[in-house]
């Protein structure tokens, strides 16, 4: 069998000739068939995008926490009235009454 790559056939444009189609079904096959596709990369963007805008809700919410933390750390009546109300503890000889409303 005797393959001749030179003779192009009459179906074939006059532009086209073979290493243009190698050269065409290469890039088709990375873009679409390879490890690092382009479906496979747009997911990975649209996952870290995601897990960005995750980072920043949590940045936030620890800042909201440090702060509350800070406040209970260095402001003695917030966290006698936190302990009050959320845990029922009292002073010494102090008597305190639950009313259900």
């Amino acid at each position: 069998m005797n393959l001749n790559f030179t003779h192009r056939p009459h179906w074939l444009p006059r532009w086209l000739n073979w290493p243009l189609v190698i050269f065409v079904a290469f890039i088709c096959m990375m873009l679409f068939f390879g490890d690092n596709n382009y479906m496979r990369i747009n997911r990975y963007k649209q996952e870290i995008n995601e897990l960005k805008a995750e980072i920043k809700a949590q940045q936030d919410s620890t800042i909201y926490y440090s702060a509350k933390v800070r406040e209970l750390n260095t402001d003695r009546e917030t966290l006698e009235k936190i302990a009050r109300e959320k845990y029922g503890m009292r002073r010494t000889n102090e008597e305190i009454f639950l009313v259900d409303e």
